[in-house]
C-alpha cells in the first residue's frame, strides 16, 4: 500500500481502512468486502499525491465518507463503494465507463448523480436564479435514487467537521449552504445525528463565540448532570425490570444548536434551560409488541414520575413524515426540575438514528410496510417533474416541505393525511387531487362550513366541496403552504394566462388589420409603451381582459402616420403603468449608506443591513448590490445565510477596521419585576453613564412585571457589552439581551 504517502500517513490510512470494515461489517460478507477492497485500492490509486487543504492525503476523504455513510448512516455495500469512488470521476482520469466495467451500472448511476451534484456545489460563478435551478437537479437526482443524496450528506458532514482548514469566506459559504438546504434535508430523511451535528457545525462557523460559551458550561456542568441523571434514572430501573422489560436508558445531551435556539426563543440565559438533556429509555421486544410495550414502559415511568399532561407526545400512533417513532413525555423529578423521557423500540430507535436507510432496511423485512417517507419521495417526484417557472420561488416552496411541523387529519371516508403545520383547506384539496385543488371552493371541517383560508388542526374531517365554474386565483398563493398546492396554483395560473395572451395577441392583430398598421414587433412594441404596457404579452393581456379598444389604436395609428414611428423610438412614454412605476420608484426612499473603510482591496460604499443591524465587533458578510456597494450582515443572520445559499458568487469576506468616532443602531430587550422608579434607574445609565444617543425606548408593565425594547447607537460589540453587564446590575432588571 504505497499510494506516495509517508510510513505515518501508511499506518494511519490503515487505521482507517481497519474502521470501515469495522462499521459495514454487520452489512458485509467475504465478497463484498472484495469488492469495498478493490473500490479502496482504486480510489487511493487515483488520488494518489492529492492533498486535501489541511495537508493531509486526499484519500482519507472518501474514506471517512464511506465510514460515516456506513457507521452513522446505515448504507450497504453498494453505498459504500461510491463514497469511496465518489470524486474518482470528477477529480481524476477515470470515466463513468471504467466505474461500470469494473462495478457495474448502479455503482456507476450513483456516482454520476454524485459527480453532478459535485459540479453544482462547488460552482461559485452560478447567478442566483440558475443556482437555484442547480438545487432543484439535486432534489431530482436524490429522487431518482435517495442513495445519492445519502452519500451527499455524509460528504457534506465530513467536509463540515474539517471546515476549519478553508478561507473564511468559504466556511461562510459552505455552512450557509448547509444551514439552509442539506441540514433541513437530512432532518426530512430522519437523520437527527446528522442533522444536529451540521447544525452546531454550522453555529461553530457563524457564531463561534455563542458556540464556544455553550460548550465552555455544558463541560462545567457535566459532573453535575451525570450525577443527576443517575440519581433520576435508579429508581426508573428498579421499576422496568420489575414489569419484566428487556430495555437500556441513556441519558442524551441536547446538541448545542437546540440549545441556543432554546435560549432565544425563550429569551432565558444557559442556566435557565431546563431541559439540557433527555433520558431514552430503549425497549427490546418483538416487532409485535413493541407498541404494548412502550405504553408499558410510559406506565412504569409515570408511576415513579409525576408527568406534564400538555407535554406528552405520541408519535408511535402517528409517526413524523420522516417515519420517526416514539413516545415523549416531560416529567417532574424529585429535585424539582423537569426531565423529558422519550421511549422507543430498539428499531424505532435505530430509525431516529439512521432515518431513511434504517427504514429501508425493515421495510425489507416487514411486507407491505409504507410511510409518509415514502409518500413524500413520491411528492417530490411529482413536483420535481413539473417545469416551474421560477427556480428560485420552486427552492422556497420545495423548503416548506422539509423543516416544519406537521399535523393529521381524515377526509371524509376516515383515510388519514399528513400535511404541514398551518395548512389550510387548499392545501388539504391539492394532496387528494390537483383537479380537486384547482375546483375548490371551501370544505366542511368537522361538519361545519369554512372557506378555503381555513386553517386546519390535527384531528380535523374534511369534506372539500368544488364548482366546475371555480379556477385557481392569485391570491390562493397567501393561503397555500404545501409546495405542491402552490406549483399547482401557479401552473394553473400560468396556464390561464397564456391561453389569455394568445386570445389577446388575436384581437390586437385584428384591430391592426382594421386601421392597416403593419403588426412588426418594433411596432407592437412601441404600441405597447403607448398603451403603458411593458412588453408585448402584457399587451395582449390586457387586451384580452378587454382593456384595449379600438379608439386607442386608432389614436396610436394616427400620431404613427404623422410623425413616423421613428420618432416615436425616441420619446419616452410614461403613460398608465409605465408612469406609475416610474413616480413611485422616484419616490422610494433610498437605503442608508455610509463609506467606512472595511478590510477589503478598495474603500468600498457599503449599506448596513437593517434586518440584523451589524455592529463592529460582529462577525460580518458583504452582499454585492452594486459595482461598488455592499450591503453588510451579520454571519448569523437567517437572511445572510439564505444569501450565501442562494447567490454564492455575490459574497464578499469583510472585515471592521476600528471605527470608535462612529456609531451603529442596534436594539436590546429587558424585562424585569416592575417597581417606581425603573424607567429613570434604566435612563439614568443610559444617558448620563454612558451618554448615548437613543433612538427610542418603550417599557410596557405587565402586572408585577415589565418588558421593553430600547433602540439606540453604539460604537461595537464591546460598548452594547458594557452597557448590557450595567444594565443587569440595576435593582428590578432581570434579563438584558441584544435584539436580533
Amino acid at each position: 500500500m504505497e499510494f506516495g504517502l509517508t510510513d505515518m500517513e501508511k499506518k494511519e490510512l490503515l487505521k482507517r481502512y481497519r474502521m470501515l470494515l469495522k462499521v459495514c461489517k454487520p452489512v458485509t460478507d467475504a465478497k463484498d468486502k472484495r469488492l469495498i477492497r478493490k473500490a479502496f485500492n482504486l480510489a487511493a490509486e487515483a488520488h494518489k499525491g492529492m492533498r486535501r487543504r489541511s495537508g493531509e492525503p486526499y484519500i482519507f476523504h472518501p474514506v471517512e465518507v464511506s465510514i460515516i455513510a456506513a457507521g452513522e448512516i446505515g448504507l450497504g455495500t453498494t453505498s459504500i463503494i461510491c463514497a469511496l469512488l465518489h470524486d474518482v470521476v470528477e477529480d481524476t482520469d477515470y470515466t463513468l465507463e471504467d466505474i461500470s466495467g469494473m462495478f457495474g451500472p448502479k455503482v456507476a448511476s450513483i456516482i454520476d448523480g454524485l459527480t453532478k451534484i459535485a459540479g453544482i456545489v462547488n460552482n461559485s460563478e452560478l447567478g442566483p436564479s440558475l443556482q437555484a435551478e442547480n438545487f432543484r437537479k439535486i432534489l431530482l437526482t436524490m429522487a431518482e435514487d435517495v442513495r445519492v443524496i445519502l452519500i451527499k450528506l455524509a460528504d457534506r458532514l465530513h467536509n463540515m467537521r474539517t471546515l476549519e482548514h478553508m478561507p473564511p469566506d468559504k466556511r461562510l459559504k459552505i455552512s450557509s449552504e448547509t444551514s439552509f438546504l442539506f441540514a433541513p434535508l437530512a432532518h426530512r430523511l430522519g437523520l437527527y445525528a446528522v442533522k444536529s451535528e451540521m447544525e452546531d457545525l454550522v453555529l461553530k462557523y457563524t457564531e463561534p463565540e455563542v458556540f464556544e460559551s455553550i460548550t465552555k458550561k455544558l463541560i462545567e456542568t457535566d459532573e453535575d448532570r451525570r450525577k443527576f441523571i443517575q440519581q433520576f434514572i435508579k429508581p426508573v430501573e428498579d421499576q422496568l425490570r420489575r414489569a419484566d422489560l428487556n430495555f437500556t436508558i441513556l441519558g442524551r445531551t441536547k446538541s448545542i444548536n437546540s440549545i441556543w435556539n432554546k435560549m432565544l426563543k425563550k429569551k432565558i440565559p444557559f442556566e435557565e434551560v431546563y431541559d439540557i438533556f433527555a433520558i431514552r429509555v430503549i425497549i427490546n421486544s418483538e416487532s409485535e409488541n413493541e407498541r404494548i410495550d412502550c405504553w408499558k414502559a410510559y406506565s412504569v415511568v409515570t408511576q415513579v414520575y409525576t408527568p406534564n399532561p400538555e407535554r406528552l407526545r405520541d408519535w408511535i400512533s402517528v409517526p413524523k413524515g420522516n417515519g420517526y417513532e416514539a413516545l415523549h413525555t416531560t416529567v417532574m423529578s424529585d429535585a424539582g426540575k423537569w426531565v423529558e423521557i422519550q421511549i422507543r423500540s430498539v428499531r424505532m430507535n435505530e430509525v431516529a438514528e439512521k432515518g431513511y436507510a434504517a427504514h429501508w432496511k425493515y421495510k425489507e423485512d416487514r411486507d407491505g410496510i409504507e410511510n409518509s417517507l415514502d409518500d413524500w419521495l413520491k411528492k417530490i417526484r411529482e413536483l420535481l417533474q413539473r417545469p416551474e417557472a421560477n427556480a428560485l420561488d420552486f427552492l422556497d416552496d420545495f423548503k416548506l416541505t422539509l423543516f416544519t411541523d406537521e399535523i393529521f387529519v381524515f377526509t371524509r371516508t376516515g383515510e388519514m393525511r399528513n400535511l404541514p403545520k398551518d395548512s389550510t383547506v387548499i392545501d388539504f384539496a391539492y394532496s387528494i387531487h390537483t383537479g380537486l385543488g384547482n375546483k375548490c371552493i371551501g370544505a366542511k371541517v368537522n361538519h361545519k362550513l369554512v372557506p378555503l383560508n381555513h386553517v386546519l388542526k390535527s384531528g380535523d374531517q374534511v369534506e372539500v366541496l368544488s364548482s366546475e365554474k371555480q379556477a385557481p386565483k392569485e391570491e390562493w398563493l397567501q393561503n397555500a403552504v404545501t409546495a405542491k398546492a402552490k406549483s399547482q396554483i401557479k401552473q394553473a395560473i400560468k396556464e390561464d394566462r397564456r391561453k389569455a395572451i394568445e386570445r389577446g395577441r388575436e384581437i390586437v392583430l385584428r384591430m391592426f388589420g382594421q386601421v392597416k398598421l403593419s403588426p412588426e414587433d418594433v411596432v407592437l412594441t412601441e404600441f405597447a409603451r403607448y398603451t403603458g404596457s411593458l412588453t408585448i404579452n402584457e399587451l395582449y393581456f390586457e387586451a384580452s381582459k378587454g382593456k384595449i379598444d379600438i379608439k386607442t389604436v386608432k389614436s396610436f395609428a394616427t400620431v404613427h402616420d404623422r410623425s413616423g414611428w421613428l420618432q416615436y423610438l425616441r420619446k419616452p412614454f410614461l403613460r398608465g403603468k409605465g408612469g406609475a412605476a416610474s413616480t413611485n420608484e422616484s419616490k422610494k426612499a433610498t437605503p442608508r449608506r455610509k463609506t467606512l473603510d472595511l478590510n477589503t482591496d478598495n474603500k468600498i460604499s457599503y449599506i448596513i443591513a437593517d434586518c440584523c443591524n451589524p455592529i463592529p465587533g460582529d462577525e460580518v458578510v458583504g452582499f454585492v448590490v452594486s459595482e461598488n456597494t455592499l450591503e453588510i450582515h451579520r454571519a448569523n443572520c437567517s437572511n445572510a445565510i439564505r444569501i450565501n445559499a442562494r447567490y454564492g458568487d455575490r459574497i464578499k469576506k469583510v472585515q471592521w477596521n476600528s471605527a470608535s468616532d462612529i456609531v451603529f443602531k442596534t436594539g436590546i430587550q429587558i424585562s424585569g419585576i416592575d417597581k417606581i422608579g425603573i424607567l429613570s434607574d434604566i435612563s439614568r445609565i443610559l444617558s448620563e453613564e454612558n451618554q448615548l444617543n437613543i433612538s427610542s425606548i418603550y417599557l410596557e408593565s405587565k402586572g408585577e412585571t415589565f418588558e421593553g425594547k430600547i433602540t439606540l447607537f453604539v460604537n461595537d460589540t464591546d460598548h452594547i457589552k458594557n452597557l448590557i453587564s450595567q444594565l443587569r446590575k440595576v435593582e428590578g432588571v432581570e434579563r438584558v439581551f441584544r435584539m436580533r
